[in-house]
Formats: C-alpha cells, sequence, structure tokens
C-alpha cells in the first residue's frame, strides 16, 4: 500500500549521499487501494515534486498523501491491543501480534513493536509524514511568499495550510504520546546539510508542547468551524478539531507522567540538557483548562452534541433507545453521528465488525461464522457502574461479593438478560453503558434485523461450549465471554452464507472525550462544580443521575465527589466506561502512571469451555501481564538509530 523507492533514514543517523539526492526526489505514498477519508475523491495518482504544485488539482494530490498517514482502525491498531481493556487468543499471524505484544511487556529495542519512529511492525513512519508536510508548506508559497498556485483561490490555500499544519501537529503528537522528547522537524533539511546537522537531537518535552500547541493555533486561524459537506469533504481537518487536539495535548502534559515526575529528572542529551522538567508546574493545567474551554465553546457554536438516536422505524423500548444512542456515539453511520468532531471515513469497513460480532448472532443462519476475537477483559466487565451509577464495589444496594454467583433473569430485564436465562448476578443491575458496550452470555443484542421487528424477543448471545456463539476451533473465537457490541452498528446484518455492514467513519475525536478532558483539567485547577456539570452531561445520557445523586445516595462514601482525589478517581473511571474500546484506555493508563498497577494484574474472563453454567462462570486466568516501570511508560528508541545518530539517547530503562 506504501511505496518508497528506498530507504530514508531521516532522524535515525547521518543521511547518505544517495538519500540526499533522494530528499527532493523520493515518491510518495500512492493512495491506490487505500481507502482515505476525504482522499477517496482525490485521484489516487503517486504526487511527485516536478509536477506536485503545477496546479490546483496536482497540488490536491499532494495534500491527500498527508492526509495518508493518519492510522487504520483494525486489529494491527495499538488502540485495541495494547492494554488491559481487550484481550484474544494466541493469532497465527505473527504481524497480527505485534500491537498486542506491547499488551503483554513484550516490547524491545532492537525490532520494536507498533514503531511510528520508523515505521515498522503495525506502524506508520510518522517523521516522513512529518516530512511530507514540509514539502506542502514549503511549497505553497515561492522564495517571496505569493501563490505558486494560481488556479487556487486564496480562501482555499489559507484553508490547505491549515489542513497541513494541523497534520503536521497531530503527527507530532502522536510520536509525543509514544516517545516524549522527540525531534522537532520545522523544517527539511536541505540537500547541503552537513553530518553535523543531519544528526538531529531530541527536543525537551515542554517545547514539543510548546511547539505543536502553536501549529494548532497557527492551523485554527485558517480552518472552517465545521465541515459542511459531509460527502466530499468528511475526515478534513476543520477548527474544533484543532482546538480539540490542542485540548488533548496540554491534559497530556499536564498529566503525571509529563508533569514534574520524578523518574526522568535524569533524563538529559547527550549535551546534558534535561529533557523533562522534574517540577511539577500546576500552571499546566490552567493552559489545559484555557484550551478546554475554548474547544467546547467551538464544538458547541459548530452543532455537535452527544449522538442521540432516533433512526428505528419501530417502537423501541426506552431502555434500548438509551443504549443505541450509547453505541452510536462510536458506530452511528457517518451522516448521523453528531458527535464526532473528526472522523475518518475507509479506516474499518466491515472488518472491525466482524472482528467484535459473535458469530452466529442470527439463529436462523447458524453457519456463518464471524471472527469474533476482540475479546473485552472482565475488568473491563467489573469496571462499568451498577444502575445507581457508582462503582459496583462502592454500591451499598448490590451485592459485590456475590457478583459471580448465578441468577436467572426475570419479564422485567429482558431489554437487558434473555428472559429464563441463567447468567452471572455480575450482569445484573448494571448502567446502560454497561449493555450497550458488552455483549455477553444470555445478553440481548438487539439490531434492525432482529426477527421480531421490535426489541422484544430479539438476538441474544449464547457463549457457552456447544452454544450459537461458543467457542468453535482452535482460533477466530472470544476468549473472555465479553463481547465489544460498541463497535458494531445496528445494522449489522447476517445472512445465509455471510454478513453485510453498515459502513461508519471512524470518530477519532468525539465530544465525550472533550467534555471528559475538561471536566480533568477544570477539577485540577479548583472548578470541581463545572467539572462535575460536564460529567453530568454524559451521565444524563446514559440514563443516570448526576454525580452527586448518584454517591450522596448510594455509594458507601458518599462524600467521594468532594475532594479534588475522590473527583479524580471519578472522572478516570467515567473515561474508563464512557470510552471503552476506543483506544483511549492505554494512554490514559499511561499519563496517569497507572499503566504499572493495571497492567500486572492478570488478564481474566469466564471459563468458555464449559457447557454449563455452573462451570462456565468461573473466572480463569488467560494471561498474567507484566509492565516494568519506568521504562515502558515510553516506547523504545530503536537501538539502531542510536548507532547511526550518536545524538540521540534512549528513553529510561531501555
Amino acid at each position: 500500500m506504501r511505496r518508497l523507492t528506498d530507504q530514508f533514514i531521516s532522524l535515525t543517523g547521518i543521511i547518505t549521499v544517495k538519500t540526499l539526492v533522494l530528499f527532493l526526489t523520493i515518491l510518495l505514498y500512492s493512495a491506490t487501494g487505500c481507502k482515505k477519508s476525504f482522499l477517496d475523491v482525490v485521484p489516487d495518482n503517486v504526487a511527485t515534486l516536478e509536477n506536485a504544485f503545477e496546479n490546483r488539482k496536482e497540488a490536491e494530490k499532494y495534500l491527500a498523501t498527508c492526509y495518508s498517514y493518519l492510522p487504520e482502525v483494525g486489529p494491527l491498531n495499538i488502540l485495541f491491543f495494547g492494554s488491559d481493556d481487550i484481550w484474544s487468543y494466541s493469532f497465527n499471524n505473527a504481524s497480527y501480534n505485534w500491537p498486542w505484544k506491547i499488551a503483554m511487556g513484550e516490547q524491545n529495542i532492537v525490532g520494536p513493536y507498533v514503531n511510528f519512529w520508523d515505521g515498522e511492525n503495525s506502524a506508520i513512519p510518522y517523521f516522513k509524514a512529518i516530512r511530507d508536510c514540509n514539502i506542502f508548506l514549503e511549497h505553497m508559497v515561492d522564495e517571496t511568499g505569493r501563490r505558486r498556485i494560481v488556479d487556487l483561490n486564496p480562501e482555499e490555500q489559507q484553508r490547505w495550510i491549515g489542513e497541513v499544519k494541523f497534520l503536521k501537529a497531530f503527527y507530532h503528537f502522536y510520536l509525543m504520546r509514544m516517545y516524549g522528547p522527540i525531534p522537532i522537524v520545522d523544517k527539511n533539511l536541505p540537500i547541503a546539510a552537513t553530518p553535523a546537522e543531519v544528526k538531529v537531537k531530541r527536543v525537551p518535552f515542554d517545547s514539543c508542547v510548546n511547539y505543536v500547541a502553536g501549529l494548532l493555533d497557527e492551523a485554527a486561524v485558517d480552518l472552517p468551524l465545521n465541515i459542511k459537506n459531509r460527502t466530499t469533504e468528511y475526515g478534513r481537518a476543520t477548527k474544533s478539531a484543532a482546538l480539540f487536539l490542542k485540548t488533548k495535548l496540554l491534559v497530556m502534559a499536564a498529566s503525571p507522567l509529563f508533569n514534574g515526575n520524578p523518574d526522568y529528572a535524569g533524563f538529559k542529551d547527550k549535551d546534558g540538557v534535561a529533557l523533562f522538567n522534574p517540577v511539577n508546574d500546576a500552571a499546566k493545567w490552567q493552559r489545559a483548562a484555557a484550551a478546554g474551554k475554548e474547544a467546547v465553546a467551538a464544538c458547541n457554536a459548530a452543532g455537535f452534541q452527544l449522538y442521540q438516536f432516533t433512526g428505528a422505524l419501530t417502537k423501541l423500548s426506552d431502555t434500548t433507545t438509551i443504549q443505541l444512542s450509547i453505541r452510536g456515539s462510536v458506530s452511528a453511520e457517518t451522516d448521523k453521528n453528531t458527535e464526532a468532531i473528526w472522523a475518518l471515513t475507509g479506516r474499518n469497513g466491515g472488518s472491525l465488525q466482524n472482528y467484535a460480532m459473535p458469530h452466529n448472532i442470527d439463529p436462523r443462519y447458524k453457519d456463518t461464522y464471524l471472527a469474533s476475537f476482540l475479546s473485552p477483559t472482565l475488568k473491563m466487565a467489573e469496571m462499568f457502574y451498577t444502575d445507581h451509577g457508582v462503582p459496583i464495589d462502592e454500591d451499598k444496594t448490590w451485592n459485590f461479593s456475590q457478583r459471580y454467583t448465578l441468577r436467572t433473569a426475570v419479564h422485567e430485564e429482558r431489554f437487558n438478560i434473555q428472559e429464563g436465562y441463567t447468567t452471572a448476578y455480575l450482569n445484573f443491575n448494571r448502567e446502560n453503558r454497561f449493555y450497550a458496550n458488552l455483549g455477553f452470555d444470555g445478553g440481548i443484542w438487539y439490531l434492525q434485523s432482529s426477527p421480531s421487528g421490535t426489541d422484544e424477543n430479539t438476538f441474544f448471545v449464547q457463549a457457552k461450549k456447544g452454544q450459537l456463539q461458543g467457542q468453535e476451533g482452535v482460533e477466530l473465537y472470544n476468549v473472555t465471554g465479553y463481547w465489544a457490541k460498541n463497535l458494531t452498528n445496528w445494522r449489522f446484518t447476517q445472512t445465509q452464507t455471510s454478513f453485510q455492514t453498515q459502513y461508519y467513519a471512524w470518530p477519532v475525536f468525539k465530544l465525550d472525550d472533550l467534555l471528559l478532558l475538561y471536566a480533568e483539567a477544570l477539577n485540577e485547577t479548583g472548578n470541581a462544580d463545572d467539572a462535575i456539570d460536564h460529567l453530568d452531561r454524559i451521565r444524563a445520557r446514559a440514563g443516570l443521575e448526576g454525580v452527586r445523586a448518584s454517591w450522596t445516595k448510594y455509594a458507601t462514601n458518599p462524600d467521594k465527589f468532594t475532594t479534588k482525589e475522590g473527583l479524580r478517581k471519578i472522572i478516570q473511571r467515567e473515561r474508563a466506561i464512557e470510552l471503552c474500546f476506543q483506544g483511549e484506555r492505554i494512554w490514559d493508563l499511561r499519563r496517569w502512571k497507572q499503566a504499572v498497577e493495571m497492567q500486572n494484574q492478570p488478564v481474566r474472563g469466564w471459563d468458555i469451555s464449559q457447557k454449563t453454567a455452573a462451570l462456565y462462570y468461573r473466572p480463569v486466568v488467560i494471561h498474567n501481564q507484566k509492565f516494568i516501570a519506568p521504562r515502558d511508560y515510553l516506547w523504545p528508541v530503536k537501538e539502531y538509530n542510536l548507532t547511526v545518530n550518536t545524538n540521540l539517547v534512549q528513553n529510561p530503562g531501555w
């Protein structure tokens, strides 16, 4: 899919003469065979510098090239297999294991997994992406600062420049999140660069943050607030997306991993320059809160709203409608998701839904076998609240010690669990987000193709050995007994021999994420009431009472929300629940410095090889995770890079 005429070492070491010659003539990534957001409407020729900026049409191809590095969404993505929220069976295909090896604690320095620095092992070369963005920005105007492309009007030119500045910021941010301090590539090196100039250095983390924030400020000025024509432009950068990313960047920078982390106090470059500030700076949270306020205001002005399901042709229960609103915040059809601030088309197709959907979900067609291997862990099932909106181990009305015992569903519970079906107590009396995001043995899985036409007597999961959704064979099966329901659109249809999926664009930036980031910054700056108000917006969509009412009435520690520390834990729990299986947990656990605790615990699921409820509902250990701190908080720089570029330093612990 992506091709280069020769190996190009840009930031890893000395650039050879041959490479320098190629520097301005490299072939860019081909869009052929790739579905890339708005790139679908751009001619998929390979742009070259000889003709890339001759006219509007050719320049648009190069713009498409800058977009072409955006990440894919699938089983090879670190979003799904890098933490403790999703697990799977052992793949025969080694490449599928690369992201998963991060969660297993098997990262290495010789051939790092998910290596975005070099673009290896399930990763994209983001320094090359940055270089292509620089080429675009450097060629949009001539030496005098005048427009180079005569048939491109000034407003459109400025928008394109803003888009590429946004992409350049995104690629830098992605690398910073993984590696911490990185080299800043503001301009490409000239042909006449000396060997010393080529040996770039890593820049202190705070300087990286300031640089990327500045890029986003510049981009926001030239970008439209929102996309007006979703048919032709969906997936392109907007002002709302730029301000969202700035908020995410600054919240990350204010978080414990990057803000006064004592583990990095001695982390310096070869010249003795400190790459992290060892002193915690509370002003970073103030800056993050200000960015969040601006981003929320922009998104409100742009019309973004928490998604509410309205698509049913028949009458559905309030329970199912609420749960479809929650599911739809991820998997609603592209033209309906009011929550997606920035979503990428062409990123998931039907494959992601195939991986998340139980096979044989429609019992009328019993020979349609789906991949079904994205398996949420038992830990995540226990993460969701009770129906009172507090954690299961804090709800004084919920019997936490009996969570693995058995219970049979009654008629009033039929929209969540199949009436008369016996399943674990853990699956009863849970909040709507539990049932919206998780499939499980006995759990209802409503689809538009429901044989009853409504959510009465609809599809449900039977996951024990020998049942329709139970394990068959030694591969392509669910390993924990839980499914990531929110990754599947409600219009998924199983047929006699195959399945049909309702396409949706993958929402990279969502309004609920922004509200939670802003709430986090508000709490850290002493604005707890405002923080709770933003949490309550999200909880209301899930049919829950507000934080104050829920904890006061039902929690064993009713004053938890009244302290900064207690509210911090509530916000972190809300992020784990609201953004489950969307790729946020791996980064949240790292920036909060909680991965060393959470990823040194057993990965557990139900005993899926059993045929009876009494034996099936026994938690079993699937894997004992290993996370070494501080080593595993940051990705290692590939060992070879340190050899050829002696100015680079390795991350702590590696």
